[in-house]
């Protein structure tokens, strides 16, 4: 089964060193992703490097380039997303191939689900194949533990705000705060139906 990445969610998971550990237990091997082609370029210069450390995003370079690039949706699927202007190029190519191919997207625009949610078509054919970052770090906290999970999004903490509250210091139930998170996503985004933690796959 195809796995379309965006591109802040494989940085997100990789700067935390998360990102194999996600393909394992979503049982998608790595040539089986599709990543947009401006991925490797962004990882080099420019927002993610100055956000996440550029040593951090040199270190996904390779990973990134094993990963071939998404193809070209249709028009049909692909206008429909345009005029909305909440939805980034990126993220319209990401959602339009999801939508014609049937595919699993891993998406952490926040902005462009709750967009999506009110185009013909989109909520249905996306329907249980959008993972959100909430579900797929539930989903390792399951199979590695919250300790080990904490562990390793220390580099993004202060740079996510889900992250740096569901797992500060103080918060002994970093599960019960990302099942709040991912419950109230999943209640803005509807009748779009997010992919459950509890699915353990994709396949």
């Amino acid at each position: 089964m195809e796995l379309l990445v965006d591109t802040d969610l494989f940085c997100k998971l990789g700067v935390a060193n998360l990102f194999a550990d996600a393909l394992v237990y979503l049982r998608v091997r790595e040539d089986e992703c599709r990543r947009l082609p401006a991925l490797t370029h962004m990882l080099r210069r420019g927002r993610l490097p100055k956000t996440f450390g550029a040593e951090a995003c040199m270190a996904l370079v390779p990973i990134a380039e094993r990963i071939p690039v998404i193809g070209s949706p249709d028009a049909e699927w692909l206008d429909r997303l345009t005029p909305v202007d909440s939805i980034d190029p990126g993220e319209a190519q990401l959602f339009a191939m999801a939508a014609q191919q049937t595919l699993i997207v891993l998406s952490g625009d926040k902005r462009a689900l709750r967009a999506i949610k009110d185009v013909s078509g989109y909520a249905e054919a996306l329907s249980g194949r959008v993972i959100v970052f909430e579900a797929i770090l539930m989903l390792l906290c399951d199979r590695l533990g919250h300790s080990e999970i904490r562990s390793r999004l220390q580099p993004l903490t202060g740079k996510d705000t889900m992250v740096s509250v569901c797992f500060s210091e103080g918060n002994q139930d970093p599960v019960g705060a990302l099942v709040s998170y991912y419950r109230n996503l999943a209640d803005e985004v509807y009748p779009l139906v997010l992919w459950a933690p509890q699915n353990g796959g994709c396949s």
